[in-house]
This record gives C-alpha cells, sequence and structure tokens, in this order.
C-alpha cells in the first residue's frame, strides 16, 4: 500500500524539518513549501492526503491555502498550526473546514494523534464518496434477471427499510458488498458513513483496536488514542466482511457490541454507545462452524436476522452478457477508451466457463479483453487462453454443471417458497418426500445459503 502524503505549508525552516523527521519515521510521504506561492506550484497541492498549514505565511495565511485546496476540489483533511493561536483563530479555521487546530511548540505525541485521526477521517470520507458515486453512476444498480440474483436483490431491499442486521451468504466476487452498499443507500441510516471492515485482512492480534479503538498506552506503540470502526460508523452502517474469520475473543466482544450497543476501547474503561447498522458477509457455512463449535451460535442468529444467500455466477450464466456489456462501457468510459462492443460468438464460450473468481473475475477479464484488443469489437480470439481451453476440454462436465445448477435453483425457489418445509416443497415439485431429501444433500443445500 503506497505511503499517505502530507503537505506541510510553513516558513518556520525548523518546523518543517521537525515535521518532516517526525512524520517520515511513522511512513508517510512527507514534502514541506515556505509559502503560498510555492504550495500553489507543487505536484500535490491538490491531491495529498493531508495538509499541515501555517496560519500566517509570508505571502498569505494558511486560510488562503485551505480555501484554494477546497475551491480546487480536494477533499483531503488540513489541520492548521499557529504560533500565537487564540480562540478567534480556531474558530476561522473551523469554519473554513480545517479538521484540527494546533499550537505551537508542537508536541510528537499531539501531532502524531491529530495526523492519524484526520487521515483515517479522509479515508473514511473518500470511501463515502465512491459509495455514493457507485449508486449515481449506476453502478449499484442490480444487473441480473435470473431469479436468484433478482430474489437476493428483493429481500435486501425489503431488509433495508428495517434496522435488521442482514448476514449476506455467498463465494468471493459475488457481489456481496455491491448488496451491502444497497442496502444502506435505502436504509434510515444512509445519511451515516458506511465502514467496511475485511474481518480476513486483519491479523487477529489488531482486529480489537480496528474495531473498536485504543487508548494512549494500551500496548507497546499506542502512541495516541484511535476511534475504532464502530466508533466511526455511529449514525451509519458498518459492513463486516469475511466475518467468519473473527477469532473467539472478537466474537465474544462483537456481541456484547450487538445487545448493548456499547463497547469500551482497548485499554479504557470508558464506555462508548453507538447506533450503528450491522451487515455482514461470508463465504463459510457458519452454520456447520456453529455445529463445530468454531463460531458463537448466540452470535450467529445476532448476525444473521436476514440472511440472504448470494448466487455464484455460474448459476445466473444468463446474467454474464448483461454484465460483460456493463463492464466494457465502465471500463471505457473511466478510461477515455473509444466506446467497444462485444462480438455475439463471445458469450456461448463466457457462459460455460466456471467463473471460481465470480463477476469480479468477469470484470477482470472484460478489462483485459479491452486493453489488448486493438479493434473496437471484442471477439472470440480476445477470450483469454484458460478460459477457452476449459471450455474445450470439458463439454459433458459443463452440460452436467448446467443441469445441476437449473435442479438446484428449482429447488431451492420451492423450499424458499415453503419456508423449507420439505413436504410442501415436494408437493410443488410433484416428487417423492424422500427423493427431495436425497437430492437436497446430494446437491449440498443448507438453509440460508
Amino acid at each position: 500500500m503506497a505511503s499517505k502524503r502530507i503537505l506541510i505549508v510553513d516558513d518556520e525552516e525548523n518546523i518543517g524539518r521537525s515535521l518532516r523527521m517526525i512524520l517520515e519515521r511513522e511512513g508517510y510521504a512527507v514534502n514541506v513549501c515556505k509559502s503560498v506561492t510555492e504550495f500553489t506550484r507543487h505536484p500535490d497541492a491538490a491531491r495529498a492526503d493531508l495538509y499541515l498549514l501555517d496560519m500566517k505565511l509570508p505571502d498569505g495565511s494558511g486560510i488562503d491555502v485551505l480555501k484554494a485546496i477546497r475551491q480546487n476540489g480536494a477533499g483531503s483533511p488540513a489541520v492548521m498550526i499557529s504560533g500565537h493561536g487564540t480562540i478567534a483563530d480556531a474558530v476561522e479555521a473551523t469554519r473554513a473546514g480545517a479538521f484540527d487546530f494546533l499550537e505551537k511548540p508542537l508536541a510528537r505525541d499531539r501531532v502524531l494523534l491529530a495526523v492519524k485521526n484526520a487521515i483515517e477521517q479522509g479515508s473514511l470520507r473518500k470511501e463515502n464518496e465512491r459509495l455514493r458515486e457507485m449508486v449515481v453512476a449506476g453502478e449499484s444498480r442490480m444487473i441480473g434477471a435470473t431469479p436468484a440474483w433478482q430474489r437476493a436483490v428483493e429481500q435486501a431491499t425489503l431488509a433495508a427499510r428495517s434496522d435488521a442486521r442482514v448476514l449476506l451468504i455467498g463465494e468471493s466476487g459475488t457481489g456481496k458488498e455491491l448488496l451491502a452498499a444497497h442496502i444502506h443507500a435505502n436504509s434510515p441510516f444512509a445519511g451515516g458513513p458506511f465502514v467496511k471492515v475485511n474481518c480476513a485482512a486483519i491479523p487477529t492480534e489488531l482486529l480489537e483496536t480496528e474495531l473498536f479503538g485504543h487508548e494512549k498506552g494500551s500496548f507497546t506503540g499506542a502512541t495516541g488514542m484511535r476511534r475504532g470502526k464502530f466508533e466511526l460508523a455511529d449514525g451509519g452502517t458498518i459492513f463486516l466482511d469475511e466475518v467468519g474469520d473473527l477469532h473467539g475473543a472478537s466474537q465474544a466482544k462483537l456481541l456484547r457490541v450487538l445487545q448493548e450497543g456499547e463497547f469500551h476501547r482497548v485499554g479504557g474503561e470508558q464506555i462508548i454507545k453507538v447506533n450503528v447498522r450491522v451487515i455482514s458477509a461470508t463465504n463459510r457455512d457458519l452454520a456447520a462452524m456453529v455445529a463445530a463449535e468454531k463460531f458463537r451460535e448466540d452470535l450467529y442468529y445476532r448476525l444473521s436476522v436476514v440472511p440472504i444467500r448470494v448466487p455464484a455466477l455460474r448459476e445466473r450464466p444468463h446474467d454474464i452478457k448483461l454484465l460483460a456489456e456493463y463492464f466494457l462501457e465502465d471500463f471505457c468510459a473511466r478510461n477515455n477508451f473509444k466506446r467497444k462492443s462485444i462480438e455475439e460468438g463471445v458469450f456461448p464460450i463466457l457462459e460455460t466457463y466456471n467463473w471460481p473468481g465470480n463477476a469480479r473475475e468477469l470484470r477482470n477479464v472484460i478489462e483485459r479483453m479491452a486493453i489488448l484488443t486493438g479493434g473496437e469489437r471484442l471477439t472470440r480470439d480476445s477470450i483469454p487462453v484458460e478460459i477457452r481451453v476449459q471450455r474445450e476440454a470439458g463439454p459433458k462436465s459443463t452440460i452436467q454443471e448446467a443441469r445441476e445448477s437449473a435442479e438446484r435453483e428449482h429447488i431451492l425457489r420451492a423450499l424458499e417458497e415453503t419456508n423449507w418445509n420439505v413436504s410442501g416443497a415436494a408437493r410443488v415439485l410433484g416428487m417423492e418426500r424422500t427423493n427431495l431429501h436425497k437430492r437436497i444433500r446430494a446437491l449440498g443445500l443448507v438453509r440460508g445459503r
């Protein structure tokens, strides 16, 4: 991950040098300007992740710089610095949109805390802007006409209207984050932040501080207080992706938050109350993990008030054309490519591929084809060789998979229509109850999946 870029504007050489030294030791990429003029010419003037601005400069003020940043459309946070700060200065800085206000002489811990909090807030704002753009641009349109996908969208839309906790169950790349963003955007919490946490990507020893924050000195390296994701999501939605990867201690603490709506930071005693909508997602069978005592049963039922199964792409082959055309149009628009189209002969090949990476893999394949195809049409020859080889190697298995997928979809629809009453579903399907039990086992159908 690239280092966060910090741009300091301060005419005092010692201050600039000290700040640069402190921040570079923490892994930030730092540049220093000594005047408003120098700032306007700097390549990071409109793209830094954080600005540290002195109130008084040789050719203007930090407020002037901050206003110029905002007029240029940069939304990154700014922290103001003053050698003789007054309440009036602090008020003016706040009105101009400053995140924080520091007085000289600067204390190292105070600087690091302000920088960390400001960058965290800036990252959260950018993520929410990305989600809003997704909605406006249409990426959050629930593309697909397959009944299994339409059912998932319908369930998500209905669940969005309440504060009920939703558990999205499906393989990686099936669109669980997209559905979570759809639920948030159509919920009573839409005006608040949407905070994503990938439970599988965070080391176990850091997960609690990531979720709940920590107090200064609570462990080695905790140089300042840090707010956790739950605190940052207050008034909005927290999306716990890959929640099945939470270890036991974190499961217990998460359960308390869900039960009582409160927690305390690591190393802290102050009770913090939050009002957060919780959406979880997993590619694991949590019910089986509960049976194996690898996931808390009480937490499972707290998270899965509304379980929604998100189908794999191989279960919705007829949606591949819609998705591929959308991904291609979106890619060309974002990269200023001349508009391209897809030859009809491409789709039968894409529809018989297994897509282990689901819609995410399809997007990557379409983008690769668009990049490597010189003409205005993506042809059969544009398709990556590994996809063509799989199709040529196993037509029998492909037909069998298609049949099983159709059967699975047919049986699953009947089960869900009868609230998983096997006798009722057998009557709907016109088959013996014992035979239906056998097919449920053979196809690996599990309620909530």
